[in-house]
C-alpha cells in the first residue's frame, strides 16, 4: 500500500506544469584572496548564474546554475531569460518521457540557435536550466541524481541522450548494448560507492596567486586529510614555476601525485619546451596546455611530451559533446575533463562520458567553481556505476571553497567523495546566501558599492 501511495504521488508531481523560472546572478569575492588565480584568470570573482524553476504544485523545484567568474555573469543571465520561454508552462512528463527532443528543441530553437549553436554563452545557460531540470526530476523521485541515473535502465537512460553528430561514434543500439553488458555488476558497485567514496584530487594548493609559504601549508593539511593528488597552477613565469613546482614536490614527496595546469597560455611549441623544462618533477598531465579548441596542437604536444610520461588532459572549456568526440576520436588527449556547466548539462554529458568508454580515455572531471563539485559528482558516481565501473586513472577534481553555500554539500571522507543520499543534484542555495551574494542587490555587493561611491565623491 505504502509503495502505491508513493508511486501515485509521483504521478502527480509528474504533472505538474512550470510556472516560472527564476534566474539569478550570484558572486562570490574570491579575487580578494586570489582564490581561483591562474595564468589565464588572474583575478575571478567564483560565481554562478542560479535558475530555479517553480510548478504549480507546492514544493515542486529545481535549482540548477552554471559557473562564471564575474563579470559577463549578467549575460549568462540574458541568455537564461530567453531560453525560459521554451520551458515555461510546460508539463514535468512531456519533458521527461522524451528528454532527448526536449534538449533538442532546447538547443535548436531556429533563433537562439544562431548565437551558439550549442557553444559559448547560450550553452552555458542551456546548462543552467538543464541541470535544474535534472535537479527537478531527481526530486520528484526522491533521489540523488547520481542514483537516479543508476537506477534506470539501458533504454530510458539512452532515451535521454541526442545523438546527433556523434553517431560516428556512438548511437543507441551501440549504448543500449554497452550499458546492458554492464548491468550484473551495478548493485555492487553501489556498494562499494557507498563505503568507500570515490578517490579526490586538490587543486586548492596550487593557485597562482598563492605566497610560498600558503603554498607549504596547504600541502601539509591536504596530505594530513589523507590527500595523494596535487594539482598546481603554471604558464605565467618558468622560473616561478620551478620554484613552486619545488616546493610542493618537496612537501608531498616523490611517492604522490602531482598535475600541472596552464589554462590555455601557451602556443603548441611554447607548451612543449616549457614542460620539457618542468618534466623533472615527474607530473600525471599538463592540462590545459594551448587553446582548448585545438584538436590537433593538443594531439602534437601529446605525441612530443610522450617519452617523458606526461600526459595531456583537457575539457573544461571544451563547448560541446562535438568538441569532445575530435579530441577523443584522434586520440588527442590522455584524460577527458568534462565540465557539469559548460556544456549542455547531464545530457550531452552522458553522451561524452560513452564516447570516452569506447575510445578507452578515463573521465578525470574539472570542478571546484561554484557548485562544479556538487555536480560532477553524481555523473561520476554513475560512471563507476554503469559504464566504466573502475576507478583506475580516474579521480574527481576537489577545491576547498564556496561549499558551505549550499543545503547539500559535497562530503568528503579520507580524500574521497561519498555519495551524495539527500534527493536532487546537489545545487540548492542556502537563502541567505542568495540574500548575501547576489548580484548587484545583495547585502555584500550593495555595501560594496556604496562604498565605492563614497571614496569616488571624496577623490572628486
Amino acid at each position: 500500500m505504502e509503495a502505491r501511495r508513493i508511486a501515485a504521488e509521483k504521478e502527480k508531481r509528474m504533472k505538474a506544469k512550470i510556472t516560472t523560472i527564476d534566474v539569478k546572478d550570484i558572486r562570490f569575492p574570491t579575487s580578494l584572496n586570489r582564490d581561483g588565480s591562474d595564468a589565464m584568470h588572474t583575478d575571478p570573482d567564483y560565481s554562478c548564474v542560479y535558475v530555479t524553476i517553480k510548478t504549480n504544485k507546492k514544493g515542486c523545484e529545481g535549482y540548477g546554475l552554471t559557473f562564471t567568474l564575474g563579470r559577463g555573469t549578467e549575460i549568462v543571465v540574458q541568455a537564461c531569460n530567453a531560453l525560459a520561454k521554451i520551458v515555461l508552462n510546460r508539463k514535468l512528463k512531456w519533458i521527461y518521457k522524451d528528454f532527448a527532443n526536449f534538449w533538442r528543441r532546447l538547443t535548436s530553437d531556429s533563433q537562439l540557435r544562431w548565437v551558439g549553436p550549442e557553444k559559448g554563452v547560450i550553452h552555458l545557460a542551456t546548462a543552467a536550466i538543464v541541470n535544474a531540470l535534472w535537479d527537478l526530476w531527481a526530486r520528484v523521485e526522491e533521489k540523488p541524481v547520481w542514483m537516479l541515473l543508476s537506477d534506470m535502465s539501458p533504454e530510458e537512460l539512452v532515451s535521454v541522450i541526442d545523438f546527433r553528430y556523434v553517431k560516428d561514434i556512438v548511437d543507441e543500439k551501440i549504448a543500449i548494448k554497452i550499458l546492458e553488458e554492464k548491468m550484473k555488476l551495478r548493485q555492487e558497485q553501489k556498494n562499494k560507492l557507498q563505503k568507500n567514496g570515490y578517490p579526490a584530487y586538490t587543486t586548492q594548493v596550487g593557485w597562482l596567486g598563492y605566497s610560498d609559504d600558503k603554498l607549504k601549508d596547504l600541502c601539509k593539511s591536504f596530505l594530513d586529510s589523507g590527500y595523494t593528488a596535487f594539482k598546481i597552477k603554471v604558464g605565467q613565469d618558468l622560473q616561478n614555476d620551478i620554484k613552486r613546482c619545488e616546493i610542493i614536490r618537496e612537501a608531498i614527496g616523490d611517492e604522490n601525485k602531482l598535475m600541472m595546469d596552464a589554462n590555455q597560455v601557451w602556443d603548441v611549441n611554447e607548451a612543449i619546451e616549457w614542460m620539457k623544462e618542468l618534466r623533472k618533477f615527474k607530473p600525471i598531465w599538463i592540462e590545459e596546455p594551448t587553446s582548448p579548441d585545438d584538436v590537433f596542437g593538443h594531439a602534437q604536444i601529446l605525441k612530443e611530451l610522450k617519452p617523458y610520461n606526461i600526459g595531456v588532459a583537457t575539457g573544461e572549456m571544451c563547448a560541446n559533446r562535438v568538441m569532445f568526440k575530435q579530441f577523443l576520436k584522434h586520440h588527442a588527449i590522455n584524460y577527458c575533463q568534462v565540465d557539469s556547466a559548460r556544456i549542455g548539462g547531464i545530457n550531452e554529458l552522458l553522451a561524452v562520458y560513452l564516447m570516452a568508454y569506447i575510445t578507452k580515455i578515463p573521465v578525470c572531471p574539472h570542478a571546484g567553481g561554484v557548485g562544479l563539485c556538487e555536480m560532477v559528482q553524481h555523473l561520476q558516481m554513475w560512471d563507476y556505476v554503469c559504464l566504466s565501473q573502475t576507478t583506475e586513472n580516474r579521480m574527481i577534481e576537489y577545491v576547498d571553497q564556496q561549499h558551505e553555500h549550499f543545503e547539500d554539500p559535497v562530503r568528503i571522507r579520507n580524500a574521497h567523495y561519498m555519495p551524495p543520499e539527500r534527493p536532487g543534484y546537489s545545487t540548492k542555495l542556502k537563502e541567505e546566501t542568495i540574500s548575501e551574494y547576489a548580484y548587484p542587490d545583495g547585502n555584500y555587493w550593495k555595501n560594496k558599492i556604496a562604498k565605492e561611491k563614497e571614496t569616488e565623491e571624496r577623490d572628486d
